[in-house]
């Protein structure tokens, strides 16, 4: 899996052969329900990876198209299990792609709020979730329910060249 590349994770690097994904409809999102379900993390990368196919992710033509759904792939699951681990259980999945960008939504009830661990130790096990998060994504960020319990976050990743 990419953890890291030769260029920011806004780049898009150099250009391809030329090969490209397909662009699907601009605002299509999917959504999976979590709760109560077994084997969430790998439900969550099968649901996904489903989208990706349907979408022209996959199958990539490219190192940098495999690189970008295999990103895409690591994101969903330390969301996923974040969740599981620190936020009473995922509630829900959101996979949506707008033009250049495919935006994940985590939905949960926990109160707290996840941040990369300060200092970064790669040596030590565990931890590492949303230090990869925000080394792979364009950007993520929390939103608090409006309802004042559980929150969603999110993350978004540009499609490959």
């Amino acid at each position: 899996m990419s953890t890291t590349r030769p260029y920011s994770p806004g780049d898009r690097g150099p250009e391809s052969d030329g090969a490209s994904p397909a662009n699907p409809e601009p605002g299509q999102v999917r959504r999976l329900r979590l709760t109560d379900a077994s084997g969430i993390v790998p439900s969550a990368r099968d649901f996904t990876r489903k989208a990706l196919y349907d979408w022209g992710w996959l199958p990539a033509v490219t190192g940098d198209q495999r690189a970008a759904a295999e990103d895409v792939l690591l994101v969903v699951s330390e969301l996923v299990t974040n969740a599981c681990l620190h936020a009473e259980g995922p509630e829900e999945l959101a996979v949506a792609m707008t033009g250049k960008v495919l935006r994940l939504e985590v939905v949960d009830r926990g109160a707290g709020s996840p941040a990369p661990r300060t200092p970064h130790r790669a040596g030590r096990p565990g931890g590492h979730g949303m230090f990869i998060v925000q080394r792979l994504c364009l950007d993520w960020g929390v939103v608090r329910n409006p309802d004042g319990v559980g929150k969603t976050v999110w993350a978004e990743l540009g499609a490959p060249a």
